[in-house]
């Protein structure tokens, strides 16, 4: 009889144990799954890095503990560790998970416009050495500038804050405009396709902390602009005339006219999907 009831108890144990170890796996599997999309989510920002290594790590953190799962108190931090990671994250991170969650709100609700657009290979051409001019002539004499390769998908708000141009491209005008104590010279200019759309425009200033000094609130502003929307930007220092190029908050500096020619290609050919 108490052979028997020792067998039941048996029985009884290696239940409880295989319900521990199903939802230990499943658990496992959820927060895997969790960091996976954080990681998607978080793409190009700086929390990505932190979701991309949490994945093996809560993986290994996982099985450690189900090695030790006859411990209660095991058990029970098992359960604690990754939901105190996954609020570590949100904690630490939370302005790049705020940025991410305004880009991508902006991009759902003012998204990339994708219909073709019917400007001319010259035109085109002609908009990408135009640009490319000014933004060398500006460098040459450290004329501060700082300009937004916009696809449609600027928030009224932006543009709103500054002076509607709609005007052709032409290094004359950027450089006029940039121009130090011009009206608009402190502010960024928005370009879509081939035109000037606004100029003097305010633009929301990114709030990472670990930027290097020596970029002041231009480049905040570029940078910050990139965070929130799926812009690029192009930026001439006052201070000493190097061009940067920034795009998902990334910033490039010394940008020369082979990387600039790209950065300008690459947004007429494939982000205003040019035919």
């Amino acid at each position: 009889m108490d052979n028997l009831a020792d067998k039941i108890a048996g029985l009884f144990e290696n239940l409880q144990r295989l319900d521990f170890l199903i939802g230990a796996v499943l658990f496992i599997a959820f927060f895997t799954v969790v960091y996976y999309f954080l990681f998607k989510f978080l793409r190009g920002n700086g929390a990505a890095v932190l979701a991309k290594i949490g994945v093996p790590v809560m993986i290994a953190i996982g099985l450690a503990l189900l090695l030790l799962s006859g411990n209660s108190e095991v058990n029970r931090l098992f359960f604690i560790v990754p939901v105190a990671a996954v609020l570590f994250a949100a904690i630490v991170y939370a302005v790049e998970c705020k940025s991410s969650v305004w880009r991508k709100a902006n991009l759902k609700f003012f998204g990339t416009k994708h219909a073709v657009k019917n400007f001319s290979e010259v035109e085109v051409s002609n908009c990408i050495d135009e640009i490319i001019r000014a933004l060398q002539n500006m460098s040459k004499n450290d004329i501060g500038a700082i300009i937004v390769l916009s696809n449609g998908n600027v928030p009224e708000r932006i543009l709103e804050s500054g002076v509607k141009v709609d005007s052709a491209i032409t290094s004359q005008l950027i450089e006029s405009i940039f121009f130090p104590k011009t009206p608009l010279h402190d502010g960024a200019m928005i370009i879509n396709g081939t035109k000037i759309e606004a100029a003097g425009c305010f633009l929301p200033l990114s709030q990472k902390e670990n930027l290097p000094k020596e970029l002041g609130t231009r480049h905040r502003a570029a940078i910050g602009i990139t965070e929130n929307i799926d812009v690029t930007t192009l930026i001439v220092s006052e201070e000493t005339g190097i061009i940067s190029v920034v795009k998902g908050g990334n910033i490039t500096r010394y940008a020369d006219s082979e990387l600039l020619r790209k950065t300008l290609s690459k947004f007429y050919w494939q982000d205003m999907n040019v035919r």
